[in-house]
């Protein structure tokens, strides 16, 4: 059990934490014609889309209710009905993710009678669904409004069961520790085994990185309103991440789905269960290409465990990610140096380590003497050279690498792929204190 620091300085030096609505963004983005749309200042919506076109690489698609001072002084609701009308007949969205910021949330503003009244007013806006996600930035990180936007989908979109449940199809709640590889992986795993997968949401077919055919003003892939309205048909939820759990419980609660919760996919164990449990619902064995997979990930610990074995680790991550990192490294004989999370996600109090530290990168630099590696983003980065010591880059954002989007460390090719990436750092380190003889 690990005890959580809670940060008490008066200020936040070298920040860690990215807002709520961007988070909320991010899941809205993984659904098919879906468009993010901020209801604040324009500076909330413009912060979002930086960290997003650095990290990808890619056209993000968002707009913003454009509040200025008045508006927050007398009330935004004509700027909700503005944007709406305006993206409806310049971007023709098939379902609009609606999310707060600070601003309006600290305003008060009643987002559910403003929506109903503009119902009320605009009966053509009948057929477009519109997900409601309540997202201040003073509350959470990224990973908070990810699952926030993520509890709304689900509360909102599925239509009542009709009939039986479909026993092929599996609803994934991806959480937002899953990159669009991962969510490709996780999708591969659960169709060997002849299941019908629904990712809620689908980063794999929004922001994977794929040259599209034309200009889009909404994400051209991702999970699709049609599968959003069926989750009810599905026979199971695995939930991918702590985060995931209380969208799991909607669903068990709306239609009586059960769920298997599983707060991470990187590592042999974390692997060998999630296929175990596609096998006892499939009723079919591991496939062969799994079984040759797993052994080369056995082959691979045996080739690096020299490299990992008493290297202390300092990582500063969202809380589903540095659960995953923390679990597989003490696995491989690691020293966990410091744990950092911008928030207090439920779950990291579970971890097998001795506390976790709620706080900033001026945390993780004053934790990580005597460190080997440091884990994080693109900002872990630069305070790695400052120190002196090697980065392994994980997180949001990343942008002074290439192909983010493409990072994979779920399932056993993710495994060994983070295995190989942290074991080449660790052997270059031991290369320059103890130089091999020529």
């Amino acid at each position: 059990m690990a005890l959580i620091m809670h940060d008490r300085k008066p200020l936040t030096i070298n920040p860690l934490k990215l807002s709520a609505p961007l988070g909320a963004a991010l899941a809205f983005l993984g659904v098919k014609g879906c468009l993010p749309l901020f209801h604040g200042s324009q500076g909330c919506t413009a912060f979002a889309k930086v960290v997003l076109v650095r990290h990808f690489r890619e056209a993000i698609p968002m707009s913003t209710t454009a509040m200025s001072e008045v508006d927050t002084i007398l009330g935004g609701e004509s700027n909700v009905e503005t944007a709406i009308l305006t993206l409806v007949e310049k971007a023709q969205p098939e379902l609009i993710g609606l999310l707060t910021t600070g601003l309006t949330e600290t305003r008060g503003d009643d987002m559910p009678g403003i929506l109903r009244d503009l119902r009320q007013r605009q009966p053509q806006l009948d057929g477009l669904p519109i997900v409601l996600a309540a997202t201040p930035d003073f509350k959470g990180s990224l990973q908070e409004g990810y699952a926030t936007a993520v509890k709304s989908l689900v509360s909102t979109l599925p239509e009542p069961l009709l009939g039986s449940p479909d026993p092929a199809q599996v609803t994934v709640l991806c959480g937002s520790a899953l990159s669009p590889a991962d969510g490709q992986e996780v999708k591969e795993m659960v169709q060997a085994f002849g299941l019908d997968p629904v990712l809620v949401p689908d980063l794999s077919g929004s922001l994977d990185g794929h040259l599209g055919e034309g200009f889009a003003t909404t994400p051209s892939g991702g999970t699709t309103l049609s599968q959003l309205q069926q989750l009810g048909r599905s026979a199971v939820t695995l939930a991918i991440g702590e985060s995931m759990r209380p969208a799991a419980q909607i669903l068990s609660e709306r239609f009586g789905t059960p769920f298997h919760l599983f707060p991470s996919l990187t590592g042999l164990k974390r692997v060998d269960a999630f296929l175990a449990k596609l096998a006892d619902l499939s009723k079919r064995p591991v496939p062969a290409r799994y079984r040759q997979q797993r052994r080369q990930v056995q082959d691979a610990l045996l080739d690096s465990h020299f490299f990992f074995g008493g290297k202390r680790i300092a990582l500063a991550l969202e809380a589903d990610l540095l659960w995953g990192c923390v679990d597989w490294l003490l696995d491989m004989g690691c020293i966990i140096q410091a744990a950092v999370s911008p928030s207090a996600a439920p779950g990291l109090e579970d971890l097998p380590i001795e506390e976790v530290c709620i706080g900033d990168l001026g945390d993780l630099e004053d934790l990580s003497g005597g460190a080997n590696l440091l884990v994080g983003n693109s900002h872990v980065a630069r305070l790695g050279k400052r120190l002196g010591l090697p980065v392994h880059r994980l997180g949001i954002p990343i942008f002074d690498r290439l192909g983010a989007n493409h990072i994979c460390q779920v399932g056993y090719r993710g495994t060994l792929s983070q295995l190989f990436a942290i074991g080449n750092l660790l052997m270059e380190q031991e290369e320059e204190h103890h130089p091999t003889p020529s």
